[in-house]
């Protein structure tokens, strides 16, 4: 649901600490302007707490479309509005913080990992030292990364005897 972008007027009891004071006088705001430097948290605190019931069950980036019914009842209760324009309903997969997220699986946007997929293979012990930095930099991303990342080690021990010709195979 956080993707959803939502408009929400402010609770009466809470328009004191969103007031401010100008020449004018004072001024409050009656919706959370996404500017201030907190109010995504604020936003994100907020949506936590109204479908904590909800959140893990039935709502997630996807809403079952027999749930929306209970979703938009809490929308109303808390007298939040979603923006159509941003919403998305009835969705197979699509991009969602730069990941590909499907039916089946959540996967890197090919977008983001083409520099990596591009990537020449190491031709040298000093590249695959520089790549070997870069994956332990990583691997808290990388699931087995150690597993997968030892024929890398494999080709650093060999050394000196290291040829172009003779690189043992890498897989990432």
């Amino acid at each position: 649901m956080p993707h959803k972008n939502t408009t929400r007027s402010c609770w009466p009891q809470k328009i004191i600490k969103v007031s401010f004071i100008t020449s004018s006088g004072t001024l409050c705001y009656v919706a959370i302007p996404f500017r201030l430097k907190n109010a995504g948290a604020t936003y994100q605190r907020l949506v936590d707490k109204i479908f904590r019931p909800q959140i893990g069950r039935n709502v997630e980036v996807y809403v079952d479309i027999s749930d929306l019914e209970e979703t938009f009842a809490v929308l109303r209760k808390y007298r939040l509005k979603l923006n159509p324009a941003k919403c998305a309903f009835g969705e197979q997969g699509g991009r969602f913080l730069g990941f590909m997220v499907t039916q089946r699986d959540i996967e890197s946007n090919p977008f983001k990992i083409k520099a990596i997929l591009d990537m020449k293979a190491p031709t040298c012990v000093n590249e695959i030292q520089r790549l070997t930095v870069r994956i332990v930099a990583l691997s808290r991303f990388i699931s087995k990364s150690a597993e997968k990342s030892l024929s890398f080690f494999q080709n650093i021990k060999e050394g000196k005897n290291l040829r172009v010709g003779r690189l043992l195979p890498m897989r990432l």
